[in-house]
């Protein structure tokens, strides 16, 4: 069956819809993933475990949102051509693709275990977590080039306009992550390593259940074994539309994880308090994640197809609906967030800590379906050395050294803490209006 949209044409919010309720079922599977193995280690471990899989899972998803962000700049490419009506080279980006991203996870493979020590030294991971957190990052990192094809395949297939390969590729890592928790850490007590094999496995599973369908599949791009090659053209401008999106995640991913350094060093409570309000955070920010990347490819096609017109009015949709659900989530986080965080944890003290810091990122709920939507709106417009730069100046011009600052106020609060989110926010989408009024100045689009 074919599930692939094209979205140059006809209406715009129910194709967008259709569209980003998958991505959004599989951001939740995706975050549920991640969650389980916090949720089985605080119920059958103890607050080592929780803090060494908290800091260590921090570290592997940015890594793992940096291959992810550069995988965009395929999905913007594939869904240019689709719009275009030129499927033979859709089917040559592909190739290439698969190459190029073969050879990233090859090395970062190599690099991530050799480097588990210093960056669990740089996270001021506590002395208590310290070995776990290594062990951590390097099971993980040893199964990377699994974790690097896993987010190609999704990024492929949205740029196609299917969101519901994905989907089914995350259902398939989430069930086998759950049983494999559940057998290697609350049965055969691995802790920490368990939860870090069971997460590899898991994709490797999924990895090899997507070739097997995309194999039986009807795809909409031509597709033979010539066009996997290493095209220096292609390759270069995936590079040049994924780096600028990659870095900005990386550097943003990098301004939490000196946050986490700082809460690090405040305590083990602390840690793993912010450990289990991040995993909060992830279902949090669904709505605005699955929009983003909705909008992504939404634009893409229609920029490929010049219907700019389209692409902006989808841009208007998108935060209508996103700032429905943010109002609901500002609610639970801010009002129930101890109920929301004992769910990952038994420890009332490590409730207490994420509860206070969900209150900040309660308040950043209301800002990212602003944010969110215009980021995937210039990601699919290829304004992605903009999206880069906001990203920067918001992590490190404002994040990092509110947090810092915050941090230093006694007695400390997570709370204040927080507030570095929302204050970034704040700051990116001012400068996200300002880049809206540059391309309307420039006759790029009509709003």
């Amino acid at each position: 069956m074919k599930s692939n949209q094209d979205f140059t044409q006809g209406k715009i919010l129910s194709p967008l819809l259709r569209f980003a309720i998958p991505v959004l079922f599989a951001l939740f599977l995706q975050s549920l993933y991640g969650a389980v193995d916090l949720l089985v280690v605080g119920k059958f471990a103890d607050a080592a475990d929780v803090s060494a899989v908290s800091t260590g899972s921090q570290i592997m998803m940015t890594l793992t949102g940096l291959v992810s962000s550069f995988a965009m700049g395929t999905t913007i490419f594939i869904g240019q051509r689709i719009g275009e009506k030129r499927p033979k080279e859709a089917g040559q980006i592909v190739g290439s693709g698969l190459l190029f991203f073969l050879a990233v996870g090859i090395v970062l493979t190599v690099l991530i275990p050799a480097g588990a020590r210093p960056l669990a030294h740089i996270m001021h991971a506590p002395k208590e977590a310290f070995s776990l957190t290594v062990v951590y990052i390097r099971i993980c990192g040893a199964g990377f080039v699994v974790i690097t094809a896993y987010n190609l395949i999704g990024s492929i297939f949205r740029g196609l306009g299917d969101s519901r390969t994905p989907l089914f590729n995350v259902a398939v890592a989430c069930a086998c992550n759950i049983a494999g928790d559940f057998l290697l850490v609350a049965v055969f007590h691995l802790g920490t390593a368990g939860a870090a094999i069971a997460t590899v496995f898991a994709q490797m599973v999924s990895v090899v259940i997507s070739f097997l369908m995309i194999r039986r599949r009807e795809l909409p791009f031509l597709m033979d074994r010539s066009m996997i090659r290493w095209d220096v053209s292609i390759i270069r401008k995936i590079f040049r539309l994924g780096a600028p999106i990659a870095l900005q995640d990386l550097l943003v991913g990098i301004s939490f994880l000196v946050i986490l350094a700082i809460v690090n060093s405040l305590g083990l409570t602390e840690s793993a308090g912010v450990g289990v309000a991040e995993k909060v955070c992830a279902f949090i920010m669904l709505v605005p994640s699955a929009f983003m990347q909705a909008m992504s490819a939404f634009v893409a096609q229609n920029r490929g197809a010049r219907k700019p017109e389209r692409a902006v009015k989808a841009l208007k949709y998108s935060i209508g609906v996103s700032l429905i659900f943010a109002v609901t989530m500002f609610y639970l986080a801010f009002f129930h967030g101890d109920a929301l965080s004992r769910i990952f944890a038994r420890d009332p003290d490590i409730i207490t800590a994420s509860a206070q810091y969900l209150k900040a990122y309660a308040i950043d709920c209301l800002l990212t379906c602003f944010l969110f939507c215009f980021i995937g709106f210039f990601n699919g417009m290829e304004l992605t050395a903009f999206v880069m730069a906001q990203g920067i100046i918001g992590a490190f011009c404002v994040r990092v050294p509110v947090s810092f600052l915050m941090s230093r106020i006694r007695p400390v609060s997570l709370f204040r803490v927080g507030l570095a989110t929302p204050c970034s926010t704040v700051i990116q989408i001012l400068l996200c209006l300002g880049c809206i009024l540059y391309v309307k100045r420039k006759r790029m689009i009509e709003f």
